[in-house]
């Protein structure tokens, strides 16, 4: 069950990071990372095991990697202007901070 919650949380930031991170682009931006590193951190701190974070983290990914491919008519939900760029690599960026703290 705590895997299970630690993939529908990832599924979940990664989705309201697609989302909002073009939301009055700087604002937009900064409130999505910082949820994405909250929140993968707190899916750890819950259970006491890195290995939730983990998991919350590649379903993160995931839902970012696929976001910035195109769909079925050729669109983007993560543009490839700097404030999806910078999305996708702060993003990750703030996803491995948030799996390293401690506990």
């Amino acid at each position: 069950m705590r895997y299970l919650f630690s993939i529908l949380l990832g599924l979940a930031l990664g989705a309201s990071s697609v989302f909002i991170y073009s939301l009055y682009p700087p604002v937009g931006l900064i409130l999505s990372i910082a949820a994405t590193c909250i929140g993968i951190w707190a899916a750890g701190r819950l259970w006491g095991k890195r290995v939730y974070r983990f998991i919350a983290a590649a379903a993160w990914g995931f839902v970012i990697l696929r976001a910035g491919f195109p769909g079925v008519n050729e669109e983007y939900l993560i543009q490839g202007s700097a404030i999806g760029i910078s999305m996708i690599n702060f993003g990750f960026i703030a996803v491995v901070i948030a799996i390293l703290t401690p506990l």
